[in-house]
């Protein structure tokens, strides 16, 4: 079990990189491209815009394969600590995670956008359900990850709602905020076993 929830942990704990690569992507783009008003989705596009072009699309769809794996997987190994609700919501936005990558934008902007919208709808509610969970051993982890998930369920819908401006900003506040918090949650329920309180194993199963 102990050796379980480590790898769980170190799973999540690797995800922060993901930040970094989309930045320098960002960064490799040429023309216009904006991180405030240009969505992350565009850094994976095959095609070149007539505003910008992303050269390194391959590795930015290749992350969001990677990170998505990452998550389902970090989610099935703490599965004992974080109980089946928030596996089932992490595991979907995994893959949902994995199938952007699959569907970029400029090919086909409908099948992308469905294989998105799982990510931003299942991982706000994760962060909410798996700190109220936490809230008798873990307060204070169980306070941030509450707090994560209305911030990031704002992003989400302000990138939805929103419209093209600001739409960048709005995405990423939807995505960014969950990678450190999930890598938090991970050192937090992936230390060594502890004698579940009561009425433990029963939230296990939920």
């Amino acid at each position: 079990m102990r050796n379980r929830l480590a790898w769980g942990a170190a799973l999540w704990a690797v995800r922060p990189v993901y930040v970094a690569i989309e930045l320098a992507v960002a960064g490799l783009t040429t023309g216009s491209y904006s991180v405030v008003d240009d969505t992350v989705s565009d850094l994976g596009a095959l095609s070149c815009s007539a505003d910008f072009c992303s050269p390194a699309h391959a590795l930015m769809n290749g992350t969001f394969m990677g990170v998505g794996a990452l998550l389902a997987g970090g989610a099935l190994l703490l599965a004992p600590r974080t109980g089946r609700s928030v596996t089932t919501l992490l595991v979907v936005s995994g893959l949902s995670s994995v199938a952007t990558g699959f569907a970029p934008v400029d090919v086909d902007g409908r099948l992308h956008a469905l294989a998105a919208t799982p990510l931003f709808v299942c991982q706000p509610v994760a962060l909410v359900v798996l700190g109220r969970r936490l809230r008798a051993s873990r307060p204070r982890t169980s306070r941030a990850l509450v707090v994560t998930g209305v911030i990031t369920a704002a992003g989400a819908v302000g990138f939805i709602a929103g419209g093209d401006t600001g739409a960048g900003a709005w995405e990423r506040l939807a995505l960014w905020p969950v990678i450190g918090a999930l890598a938090a949650a991970g050192v937090a329920t992936g230390g060594g076993v502890r004698r579940s309180a009561p009425g433990q194993v029963a939230a296990d199963l939920q």
